[in-house]
């Protein structure tokens, strides 16, 4: 099965095959009994650049496919393990979790492999994909193939039936082409285009993506906008605002210092758009986000610093003068007025001044000096 490039040769340098690949016969797949593989001489000239990357690459794709192969088949034991335990064990996964710790496997890789192996019994059932084809596959081609639509899914396994080899960027660019020609969020005559190949359905998907954040208000603004103009420079453009605009929206709801009733978010949005300025309204909001959420943990650490500089000063006492000059330097950090130097910044002092509302208008004496 032949599908159209979604991106072209010379935008795409990443995609281009340096040499043409012969398609992989049974003898190239089948794993080796002794474990071993029929590799090149690095140190032959007489082998060719071209038949060194041949022979490089069926290797590689051996291996990528024997490690599919092996993964599922963990993931199907570990899952048999996970079942059994929770049918007779203890309830709690104890005798799991043993049995992993025993085999120096992480929680999460076990997990890991039983959805690899869920999502190859579900492409097996779904879409009669034979054990011989999943040759075809690389692993994180498979995987992509699993955690994609349904529509794609069949387009991928009937291409993995006819022989076609299938990596990540082939299911990529299905879904990519899938979206835009199927996406409601896009009007007709930009499906009709992308069906048609006359606009690239990787310029598409992103949009797709983007608007699928945005509540409908914003959806249709940005369809209406397209639909007039519907060339490739005016979806580049709408992808850029609806991405500002879903920053924007998401980091709007996180900033504590917007939560006014004064204040309108929308209304100040179609300012920013109005005066050409929404990247900058939604970067000055996202870094208010950040930065409320940098004061926070900085406050959680101040208090944490006081608390331990307090019950270490108790604990300490004439005959430890040292211990007690560090926790009198670290004043500067545990008391109510914070310094920090900056790194290279000569002179430059960053001072804070940290004022709990119980505390308000009281003052902390700094630790004396031994």
């Amino acid at each position: 099965m032949d599908y159209p490039d979604a991106m072209p040769a010379d935008l795409a340098p990443d995609a281009i095959e340096p040499v043409a690949r012969p398609p992989l016969t049974t003898e190239d797949l089948e794993p080796p009994t002794d474990l071993s593989l029929q590799l090149p001489d690095p140190e032959d000239d007489k082998i060719s650049f071209s038949d060194f990357q041949i022979q490089i690459d069926n290797a590689w794709r051996v291996c990528d496919r024997f490690d599919l192969q092996t993964d599922i088949w963990r993931g199907r034991i570990l899952r048999i393990v996970r079942d059994r335990e929770k049918r007779s064990g203890d309830g709690r996964g104890t005798g799991f979790l043993n049995w992993l710790k025993d085999r120096e496997i992480s929680k999460s890789q076990a997990y890991s492999l039983i959805e690899l192996a869920d999502s190859a019994d579900r492409l097996m059932d779904q879409d009669a994909l034979e054990p011989e084809t999943l040759r075809h596959f690389s692993k994180r081609a498979f995987v992509a193939t699993a955690k994609a639509p349904a529509e794609v899914q069949h387009m991928v396994v009937a291409a993995a039936h006819q022989g076609d080899r299938i990596a990540t960027n082939t299911v990529r660019r299905l879904t990519d082409e899938w979206q835009a020609a199927t996406s409601e969020l896009l009007p007709e005559n930009i499906r009709i285009k992308a069906a048609e190949h006359s606009l690239p359905a990787r310029y598409l998907a992103p949009l797709v993506r983007e608007m699928e954040k945005l509540p409908e208000v914003h959806q249709v603004a940005l369809r209406e906008e397209i639909e007039d103009q519907p060339d490739k420079e005016t979806v580049k453009q709408a992808t850029a605002q609806a991405k500002f605009l879903a920053r924007y929206l998401d980091a709007a709801t996180r900033v504590a210092a917007l939560d006014r009733p004064e204040l309108d978010l929308e209304q100040a949005l179609e300012e920013a758009l109005r005066l050409g300025s929404l990247n900058l309204a939604a970067d000055l909001v996202n870094q208010a986000a950040q930065l409320e959420q940098a004061i926070a943990k900085t406050y959680s650490s101040w208090k944490r610093v006081r608390d331990l500089a307090d019950r270490l000063w108790v604990d300490s006492g004439a005959s430890t003068p040292h211990l007690r000059n560090l926790i009198s330097c670290l004043g500067t950090l545990s008391s109510e007025q914070v310094s920090v130097p900056l790194a290279g910044g000569g002179d430059r002092v960053v001072r804070l001044q940290v004022l709990e509302e119980a505390e308000v208008g009281a003052e902390v004496e700094p630790f004396p000096a031994p």
